[in-house]
């Protein structure tokens, strides 16, 4: 929802900036003066109000980077390699760095996982990788933190099986069960009765709330969103996506 409203916000402001800048334009004579010769005008060429609004756009996501790596750099990009909020792997002194924050019932979290994987083997000597919870308990409820919680007990408590177990778990298709986490938990190698165990252990569902809020005070409001090189970048990606990213070093 809060995307649905940004995006409609985005909107409307570049429909104003449209606007004020026909009227300055009309004011420096490069447009008619009076209305029916501006509606004409406007109707004759609707690529104007379309460049405008692309313009606008453009300049909305260049502020909104700006204002991501302004906080990035405030917070510090080692926080986002804290253990206590993140699963990390790779090199400690890797010249390059790269943070996902994911949820398991997110289709697009989902949908770059084959990329997830690729770049992590590719690049598992010369980048150090940070894996942050972010269950967007709003949209999916009690299944996205129940998974949540067991991939912070997988972390936590049988850290060598953790990335099998956390491909297996963002590879389903459906809303995430006890179940599927337990049944991809025996299929990873886990010990699945010390994981039932762990799950239970009120530090554990503390751990999610904690990166929950970090990821909130970071502004983030969806997943998948990566940090690579401290910038940052919402969405799904693609192989292609994560080698023009890490390309911008």
């Amino acid at each position: 929802m809060q995307n649905v409203i940004a995006t409609l916000v985005t909107a409307i402001c570049g429909a104003m900036i449209a606007v004020a800048a026909i009227f300055v334009m009309t004011n420096m004579g490069y447009m008619p003066v009076n209305g029916p010769q501006i509606r004409n005008y406007l109707l004759s060429n609707p690529q104007v109000l379309n460049e405008m609004a692309a313009a606008a756009q453009r300049a909305e996501e260049v502020q909104q980077a700006a204002a991501n790596e302004a906080m990035i750099k405030k917070v510090g990009l080692a926080a986002f390699f804290d253990p206590k909020i993140a699963f990390v792997t790779g090199p400690e002194n890797a010249p390059n760095t790269m943070v996902e924050f994911y949820d398991y019932d997110c289709p697009f979290c989902r949908a770059s996982l084959p990329a997830v994987q690729k770049i992590l083997e590719q690049r598992k000597n010369d980048t150090r990788f940070a894996f942050i919870e972010f269950p967007l308990k709003e949209l999916h409820g009690e299944s996205a933190m129940m998974a949540a919680r067991a991939s912070v007990a997988a972390a936590r408590g049988q850290p060598d099986k953790f990335l099998a177990f956390h491909y297996l778990l963002m590879g389903q298709t459906e809303q995430i069960t006890e179940e599927m986490v337990f049944a991809a938990a025996k299929e990873a190698g886990l010990d699945v009765a010390r994981l039932r165990a762990d799950m239970a252990r009120p530090e554990i569902a503390a751990a999610v709330e904690e990166s929950y809020a970090f990821a909130k005070k970071v502004g983030l409001d969806g997943t998948p969103t990566f940090i690579i090189n401290g910038k940052m970048y919402p969405g799904a990606m693609d192989e292609a996506g994560f080698a023009k990213a890490f390309a911008a070093k």
